[in-house]
Order: structure tokens, then C-alpha cells, then sequence
């Protein structure tokens, strides 16, 4: 499950639909699915065909196009040069959609002046409306599997803010062993103040 972070203030959010209400607020979806679907390296045709379904409503309810699967390890050639395109802040001219099957990353959210972190992990689906201001990286194992939507392939390109906020803020994955030690804090009202 995604561990939501307001790096500013130290807080983080505990439990499925304390994590999405508090995403919600900020105009931003977050859902969680089944992963039982396929064994790990199955093929992208097979992850696709295995979340039809899930694809076709999606489409659906964001106007979406197409949809692929990128599988991004340690050994992806070019990787360093990838992940440097989207670390710094950013925006898109349409939505960014992603349903994790394996890896880890943190989407950073720059948000009416604060900065929010969404680690996702396998099994969390995440919505960022296009144009908001965000930044992403993996983990520290390198690795993201995951099921993308489009509208157009040809716009999805990042537009940098050259802000530099995100200077200010350090990747901290916490991952699975950290699942344990978190605890669950209403926080939407004062993020919203």
C-alpha cells in the first residue's frame, strides 16, 4: 500500500481510505487493485489482457486511448538518463496514470505551496490530473512495473517549472518493513487551510 508523507511537517497517513481521502483533497485519485491476476514476468500482452476489464473503465472514465506496461529494472539501458527527466518538477498536458504491479517509486506533489510524497507500491493505482506540478523517482531498488494510460502518446512530455523545489526535498523510501510502525493521521483539514 502507498505511504503518503507531508515531508514539511514529519506526518504521514496510515490505511487504504485515510490515504485516499486525503488524496482526494488534493484532487488526486488513488485506488488499490487486486494483483492476482498474472504471475510476475508475465508478459505485458498478458498483463494487459489480465486487466481488460480495469483498462476499458479507465479509458472510460479519463478519456484514455491506449494503454501499455513499462518494466523498468537495474539493467533497463539508458535508466539514469530516463529517471533524469522526470526527478526535477514538472507538469504534463494531460493525466499521468499508473496501476503498480511491482517496484516502488515517490511521486513528489507540489500543491497550493506544500509538498506531498506518495510512495507507491504494488497494487496502488494513482491519478495526477494534467498539469499538476509533481516530480517521481524510484526507490532504491531500481525497479517499477506498472500499466500506464494515455490520451495522446505524442504530449505526454514533461514541462519543467525550473522552480527548483524540488532541490529541497530527498527521496525516502520506506517500503514494506516500515508498514508496521505507521500510524494514522487526519491531516486534509489543515493541508487545506
Amino acid at each position: 500500500m502507498a505511504v503518503l508523507r507531508f515531508p514539511d511537517t514529519n506526518t504521514t497517513i496510515d490505511g487504504e481510505a485515510a490515504i485516499a481521502a486525503e488524496l482526494a483533497a488534493l484532487g488526486i485519485d488513488y485506488e488499490r487493485w487486486p494483483l492476482d491476476r498474472v504471475d510476475g514476468d508475465a508478459t505485458a500482452e498478458a498483463v494487459l489482457a489480465a486487466y481488460a476489464d480495469e483498462i476499458a473503465e479507465m479509458k472510460q472514465r479519463g478519456s484514455y486511448t491506449t494503454a501499455d506496461v513499462i518494466d523498468v529494472t537495474p539493467e533497463t539501458p539508458g535508466l539514469e538518463a530516463m529517471l533524469a527527466r522526470f526527478d526535477k518538477e514538472h507538469t504534463h498536458s494531460e493525466d499521468e496514470v499508473r496501476f503498480i504491479l511491482a517496484g516502488r517509486g515517490i511521486f513528489f506533489l507540489h500543491i497550493d505551496g506544500k509538498v506531498v510524497s506518495v510512495e507507491v507500491g504494488p497494487g496502488d493505482m494513482l491519478r495526477l490530473p494534467k498539469g499538476t506540478t509533481h516530480w517521481f523517482t524510484l526507490c532504491e531498488d531500481r525497479r517499477i512495473r506498472a500499466i500506464r494510460w494515455f490520451q495522446d502518446t505524442t504530449g505526454w512530455a514533461p514541462s519543467y517549472t525550473d522552480s527548483g523545489v524540488d532541490a529541497g526535498y530527498q527521496p525516502l523510501c520506506f517500503g514494506p518493513a516500515y508498514l508496521g510502525s505507521r500510524v494514522e493521521t487526519p491531516f486534509a483539514d489543515s493541508l487545506r487551510a
